[in-house]
């Protein structure tokens, strides 16, 4: 009798631990991976939609970046009209189908990279399921940026030089990359990296951190779970003005790096672009050239991107727990 039951017991126990890997664990992998895709999927077109509604600014300003004329709104304007009359409208977009090449996979790595690190940094410092401090946010965002530069900078260095050259010089972005493989050799495609590594930690991070920060602000001011719209926009806007504020003079750097190329200077390093900016343009009118416009340009962007994924977001959560309810 005393045998039989003890025997009983260990065989209850060992279903019960038999039970636990089958039913449970897949559940959470299968929860995991729907969850890193939804971030992949709205990252993606959050970029794809904010970059192409700021696509005839961004070029500008990328023209002003690489040239010694002074940058001014009047001139900025005249820029964009005379490429309209000689080009035509779409000419405005040139260099789009780069941009966007690159930014969907970056917008996807980031949003989904910067999910992925709230939650190792909640579990690390024990926050998790809550917002993070100050800190481990800021964090979160700059490795987000980093990670999304890193694998896709290459792509950033081609869309560089299709906004600043005629159509008779690269014709589709396959061209780019050859021609520069065969004249300028491969590093080529990683010039300007170190800047944009430096330039990537202040922004995403701000970036980050002020939207995040704000929308916590909302929720414990307001009582609400969620922002409206409009208010994503807004914070958004605000997210995108101080982050790239901050580590403009290092985009200036860079996209002179990646055109020298073409534009017939020879930039060797940060320091050596930076004095040689300064010392033909001048501190402000040289490192913050095109800053006005990108005031404009920026919060736009960085508002409607951050928007997008979040509505994205909560719309494919609201598909998958209807099609759950359904089953």
């Amino acid at each position: 009798m005393g045998n039989g039951v003890r025997e009983g017991r260990v065989d209850f126990q060992q279903q019960d631990v038999e039970l636990v890997p089958s039913t449970h664990l897949p559940q959470e992998e299968t929860r995991e991976e729907k969850k890193v895709l939804n971030s992949l999927m709205s990252g993606a077109l959050a970029g794809a939609v904010a970059k192409t509604a700021v696509a005839p600014l961004d070029r500008t300003k990328i023209m002003f970046q690489v040239s010694s004329k002074r940058f001014s709104a009047k001139e900025a304007y005249r820029l964009i009209y005379r490429t309209y009359l000689n080009e035509g409208l779409w000419s405005l977009w040139r260099g789009n189908s780069a941009t966007m090449v690159r930014v969907i996979p970056y917008a996807a790595i980031q949003f989904c990279a910067h999910e992925e690190y709230k939650q190792l940094l909640g579990s690390y410092y024990g926050f998790q399921g809550k917002a993070l401090t100050p800190f481990p946010r800021f964090i979160a965002g700059s490795l987000a940026g980093t990670t999304a530069a890193m694998l896709t900078y290459p792509l950033d260095m081609v869309r560089a030089r299709m906004a600043v050259t005629p159509k008779e010089m690269y014709s589709n972005i396959v061209h780019v990359f050859i021609r520069i493989s065969r004249e300028e050799g491969l590093k080529t495609l990683y010039r300007g990296f170190t800047p944009t590594i430096i330039g990537v930690i202040p922004y995403a991070g701000l970036s980050f951190f002020t939207y995040e920060t704000l929308k916590k602000l909302h929720a414990d001011h307001s009582g609400k779970l969620q922002p409206s719209p409009p208010e994503r926009l807004l914070f958004g806007a605000c997210a995108g003005l101080i982050g790239q504020s901050a580590s403009y003079p290092l985009d200036v750097v860079r996209r002179r790096m990646q055109t020298a190329g073409v534009t017939g200077h020879t930039y060797s390093s940060i320091l050596l672009t930076m004095q040689e900016i300064i010392r033909e343009e001048g501190l402000i009118r040289g490192l913050y050239k095109g800053l006005s416009m990108n005031w404009v340009k920026g919060p736009i962007a960085v508002g409607i991107s951050f928007t997008t994924f979040d509505l994205m977001q909560i719309l494919l959560r609201k598909l998958q727990h209807g099609s759950n309810v359904e089953r």
